[in-house]
C-alpha cells in the first residue's frame, strides 16, 4: 500500500509523466485491440468484425455523450476536414484492419508506424507547414523502412502488405484533416462519427469476405474484451494529447510496435524475419528522430 501511494504521489506531482504513461497504456490496449481482431479473423469475417466493433463503440460513446449532454449532431460536421478526416477513418479502418486479418500483425503493425512520417511530409506538402532537411531526410529513411518489410520484387512479397501502406496514406490523411479542424466538435461528437466510420468500412467490404455467422459465446467475449480495449485505448490517447504537448507523448506511439510484437510472437507464434526487424528499427528511429526535433524546434 505504501508503495502503491508513493507512486500515486510521483505522478501526481510530475506533469510529465501523467501523459506518458495514458500513451504507453493507450498503445498497449490498441495493439490488444489488433491482437483481438486477429484472434476473431480465425473464425468470423472482417467485415463483420468492422461492422460489430463499429457498432458496439459508437453505442458508447453516444451513451456518454448523452450522460455528459454532449452533442450527437452538430452543423459543424458539414465542415469539410471534417468530412475529409471521417473518411480518412473509415478508409484506414477498412485497409487497417484487412492489413491485420491478411497479413502477419507483426509486420502490419510495423508498417503502421509509418504514419507519423507521412504526416510529416504531408504537413509539409498540404499545410505549408515548414520540414527542414533534416526532417525529410528522416521521412525518406523511414519510407525505405517500409520497403524493406514489404520487400517489393522479392519471392515472398504479398500484395496484401500494400493494405498497410494504404492504411498509413488514409490514417495521415486523418490527422492531417485532424490540425486543419476547428475546436467546435467536442471529442466525444468525433468518437461516435469515428466508430460509424469504421461499421460503414465493414459494409464497404462485406462483397470481399465471407457470410457473416453467428458468434459463440468464446467469440462474443473476444468481442466485448476487444471493444472494451479499442475504448479504453481511446480514452487514454485523448487523456494524454489534452494534458501534454504533442512534442513531448510523441516519442511513446511506437511503445504499440513493442506490444504488437510481444503479442504477435509469444501468442500467434509468428517469427518476423531480418528485413521485418530492420525495417521496424528504421522506422521507428526515422520517426523518433522526427519527433525529437520537432520538439527542439518548439523549445
Amino acid at each position: 500500500m505504501l508503495i502503491r501511494a508513493r507512486i500515486k504521489e510521483k505522478i501526481l506531482k510530475d506533469p510529465t509523466l501523467r501523459p506518458v504513461l495514458f500513451m504507453v497504456g493507450s498503445m498497449a490496449l490498441f495493439s490488444l485491440e489488433d491482437f483481438f481482431i486477429k484472434l476473431l479473423s480465425k473464425t468470423i469475417p472482417a467485415s463483420q468484425i468492422m461492422i460489430i466493433l463499429g457498432i458496439l463503440g459508437s453505442a458508447f460513446f453516444i451513451s456518454v455523450a448523452i450522460a455528459a449532454k454532449q452533442p450527437i449532431f452538430s452543423r459543424d460536421l458539414l465542415d469539410r476536414h471534417v468530412i475529409i478526416r471521417t473518411l480518412g477513418d473509415l478508409f484506414g479502418a477498412l485497409f487497417f484492419v484487412s492489413a491485420i486479418v491478411l497479413t502477419p500483425l507483426s509486420s502490419a503493425s510495423a508498417i503502421l508506424q509509418g504514419t507519423p512520417l507521412a504526416v510529416t511530409a504531408g504537413a509539409a506538402i498540404f499545410l505549408a507547414e515548414t520540414v527542414g532537411i533534416k526532417r525529410w531526410f528522416a521521412v525518406f529513411t523511414g519510407f525505405i523502412g517500409i520497403l524493406l518489410i514489404i520487400k517489393p520484387g522479392v519471392a515472398d512479397f504479398s500484395p496484401f502488405s500494400l493494405l498497410a501502406v494504404a492504411a498509413v496514406i488514409c490514417l495521415s490523411a486523418r490527422d492531417l484533416a485532424t490540425r486543419a479542424m476547428k475546436d467546435n466538435l467536442p471529442t466525444l461528437t468525433i468518437s461516435i462519427y469515428a466508430f460509424l466510420a469504421l461499421a460503414l468500412a465493414g459494409i464497404l467490404a462485406i462483397p470481399f469476405y465471407e457470410a457473416f455467422v453467428l458468434p459463440d459465446l468464446g467469440e462474443s467475449s473476444l468481442f466485448l474484451i476487444g471493444i472494451s480495449s479499442g475504448v479504453a485505448a481511446y480514452y487514454l490517447l485523448v487523456g494524454a494529447t489534452r494534458h501534454s504537448e504533442a512534442s513531448l507523448i510523441a516519442p511513446f506511439r511506437y511503445s504499440r510496435l513493442i506490444f504488437a510484437m510481444l503479442l504477435s510472437i509469444l501468442i500467434l507464434g509468428e517469427r518476423p524475419d531480418f528485413f521485418t526487424w530492420l525495417g521496424a528499427f528504421v522506422i521507428v528511429a526515422s520517426g523518433y528522430f522526427i519527433a525529437l526535433r520537432e520538439r527542439a524546434i518548439k523549445d
